[in-house]
């Protein structure tokens, strides 16, 4: 078993309230640290659990856990879990994982779910379109479909995703929003393989040339598995496609460093808009 084996792998720090007096992590930590990585390969396969799993008609339930020790992570060890899915039954679903210090196997495991009703907890089968998930996934197929479009064929869903990341979640005032922009904008959606709808952007022309991005939200399950960036990029071809030498964007000043990553470069001070500080920023196509 090898770290590339894997193409869900979680990478994390050992913690001082992880190790003993010897600084060796305790054994039952590792099952923590396999959980996480279970955690970040359903952000891999862009599924927000709690509503994916509503939208299949079950649930994941753990039937059985095993570990083998083959050496010791210790304290600030830098540690990547690896997870896969291995086998797919009628109603469960072997999923092998390995946690490595570098190159070194320093634990292997095996985990068995069944997927079952909810209210009964009784197994049921392993629906076809989450069997499909995960064989796509470990054979390394997209697990996103972007449409881009108007607002006639996407604002519904960019509106519910728009409303949870920044009415809901950001305190954001409804008529702030959603605006009149909508209307003539270029809307991006991030759809996944069971067709819930998890990340949004718009893309506005703000003058001859030049575009504007705004209004990027992903699902709040799924940031930090890269969607955020595959969304950016799909605006950004709309906008280079268009014929745009330049595009800009009015970054939250806690996202400025995402959009850094892209390419993007601050051409101002920061400011007020909606009660969030954000940043003006742009970059040349």
């Amino acid at each position: 078993m090898q770290r590339q084996d894997f193409r869900c792998v979680h990478r994390m720090r050992v913690r001082w309230a992880e190790v003993d007096m010897q600084k060796i992590v305790f054994n039952a930590h590792y099952l923590m640290y396999v959980d996480c990585a279970m955690s970040e390969y359903w952000r891999q396969l862009a599924l927000p659990y709690e509503s994916g799993m509503q939208a299949l008609g079950g649930e994941m339930y753990v039937k059985k856990a095993t570990l083998e020790y083959h050496a010791s992570a210790r304290l600030d060890d830098v540690l990547d879990v690896g997870l896969r899915c291995a086998r797919i039954g009628n109603s469960s679903c072997l999923f092998q994982a390995g946690i490595f210090s570098g190159d070194q196997l320093l634990v292997s495991g095996e985990l068995v779910y069944v997927f079952a009703d909810p209210v009964t907890q009784s197994s049921t089968p392993v629906p076809g379109a989450l069997r499909a998930m995960l064989e796509g996934f470990e054979a390394g197929a997209e697990m996103v479909e972007i449409r881009t479009g108007d607002w006639n064929a996407l604002g519904r869903d960019a509106g519910r995703l728009r409303t949870a990341v920044f009415v809901r979640e950001q305190g954001i005032a409804p008529d702030i929003e959603a605006d009149a922009l909508d209307a003539s904008a270029r809307h991006a959606v991030l759809y996944n393989r069971i067709g819930q709808a998890v990340a949004t952007g718009r893309l506005l022309q703000e003058a001859p040339g030049i575009g504007r991005i705004g209004r990027m939200a992903v699902d709040r399950s799924l940031r930090g598995a890269h969607w955020g960036r595959t969304l950016l990029h799909a605006l950004l071809d709309a906008s280079r496609t268009r014929g745009d030498r330049h595009v800009q964007l009015h970054a939250q000043c806690s996202a400025q460093h995402f959009y850094e990553r892209a390419g993007f470069v601050v051409q101002g001070a920061p400011y007020q808009e909606a009660g969030i500080a954000h940043v003006l920023m742009g970059k040349n196509l």
